[in-house]
């Protein structure tokens, strides 16, 4: 499959200028869907999307016709995951079941961008309900392969080019791991650092809002529209890194493993302090601990709607309704608490070693061949489990040929350093 650049930093840069002509532009995007959506199958279907975009583009043209007044994403086309409601777009949750029970005001996060001059591309498909069902979603470097999950169309989209940025979300590896998987950067904030309003929800404690683009610069734009209260940093500092060992990193696969450590090699290779630091001890506890947090949510979330709605449920989404309502409340309660424990103490292993980023994984190895299963989560879990920001930055590729990357997780807080470093950290990591 020929995919194309869509640098988002860049692409949003020529738009606002009028280098790049939005009508033309608003033209190739669609020829390009057209081609490669067949095959791909990242968006849902839209009869009308093409004319529907031209209208969009011109109407935004006739607000700002002065390329000094434009807004930082005119004109840039988003692909929202479809558990975030957008006026004039159904919503469906990659489900079966009927959209009205969806319904709602718009994402937040959406209308900042639309906000932001962005036109919506439109949805881009999620497994069922964000949780464990594939959709038809292919891997763009390998349609045998899957793209990952639960943000399937939004990563696919981005890595094929249809999009310069896409919506997606996490609860336990979903925007991470796909990421890595089509080779694209990825990223989730600290827990409750990007407003959730709006989009259906999988585990309210856990549920991040992420994003996906083809560039570093590019993500830190984006999250600097989505992230509340944002303040940009500018440290130039590089940061002490360091490498989690333990029976978490003995989740990777050997291939998995070795990159890990060739990324170490060249990072270290560029001046940077990389540390081998002890870490989760106890996953095995924190993996069982957050999946029993989140299929209790997830079962509670869904009561109603299960109810009566139970024969349209895929299998394995009917399975974690009815595991999640087998966890009480004293061991819900204990769960909720354990996160914030897990965020101390990661803060302390970090002061003990003087260190700034975690360098890890972000799965287990490139994306596994098959489209029944979007791959293991468990080098996501704890991060998203502890509420603290990651990235994932495209670093090189698998035996195979398949996109591998390198996870990099910050303190909770430390979104716009852990953004300011992730331009950097991938140039070194870059073998051209």
């Amino acid at each position: 499959m020929e995919l194309y650049a869509a640098p988002l930093a860049a692409t949003a840069a020529a738009l606002r200028s009028g280098e790049r002509d939005l009508a033309a532009y608003v033209e190739e995007v669609c020829d390009r869907v057209d081609a490669l959506e067949p095959g791909l199958r990242a968006l849902l279907p839209e009869p009308d999307r093409r004319a529907r975009l031209r209208a969009d583009a011109a109407a935004l043209a006739r607000r700002y016709p002065d390329p000094a007044g434009r807004p930082p994403l005119y004109g840039v086309p988003v692909g929202v995951k479809d558990i975030f409601r957008v006026d004039g777009f159904p919503t469906r949750a990659g489900s079966q079941l009927p959209p009205d029970l969806f319904a709602g005001p718009e994402a937040a996060v959406v209308t900042a961008l639309k906000g932001a001059g962005a036109l919506i591309l439109g949805k881009t498909v999620t497994t069922e309900f964000a949780a464990a069902e594939p959709g038809p979603t292919r891997n763009p470097h390998n349609p045998a392969h899957t793209p990952g999950g639960s943000s399937s169309g939004s990563a696919a989209a981005v890595a094929a080019g249809y999009c310069p940025l896409a919506l997606g979300s996490q609860t336990i590896g979903s925007v991470i791991r796909p990421a890595a998987f089509c080779g694209v950067f990825g990223y989730k904030p600290t827990y409750g650092g990007v407003p959730i309003e709006g989009v259906v929800p999988y585990s309210p404690s856990v549920d991040h809002v992420g994003c996906f683009t083809q560039d570093a610069a590019g993500l830190r734009l984006a999250a600097s529209l989505l992230v509340s209260d944002w303040h940009d940093s500018d440290d130039a500092a590089r940061p002490a890194l360091g490498i989690p060992e333990g029976p978490y990193l003995d989740r990777a696969t050997p291939e998995g493993r070795a990159a890990l450590e060739e990324q170490a090699r060249r990072l270290a290779d560029a001046g940077y302090a990389v540390r081998r630091v002890p870490a989760f001890a106890d996953f095995d506890a924190i993996e069982r601990r957050h999946r029993r947090l989140s299929s209790a949510e997830f079962a509670a979330v869904h009561a109603d709607w299960f109810a009566r709605h139970a024969a349209l449920y895929r299998p394995r989404s009917a399975t974690l309704v009815r595991e999640g309502r087998e966890v009480g409340d004293e061991e819900l309660a204990a769960a909720r608490a354990g996160r914030a424990a897990l965020r101390d103490e990661l803060a302390a292993a970090m002061d003990a070693a003087g260190i700034d980023l975690w360098i890890c994984p972000p799965a287990p190895g490139p994306a596994p061949a098959g489209l029944d299963s979007t791959g293991d989560p468990a080098m996501n879990l704890p991060w998203t489990h502890a509420g603290v920001p990651a990235v994932t930055l495209p670093a090189g590729r698998a035996a195979g040929g398949l996109p591998l990357g390198l996870q990099c997780v910050a303190r909770a807080g430390a979104d716009e350093r852990l953004l300011a470093w992730a331009g950097p950290l991938a140039a070194a990591l870059d073998p051209a």
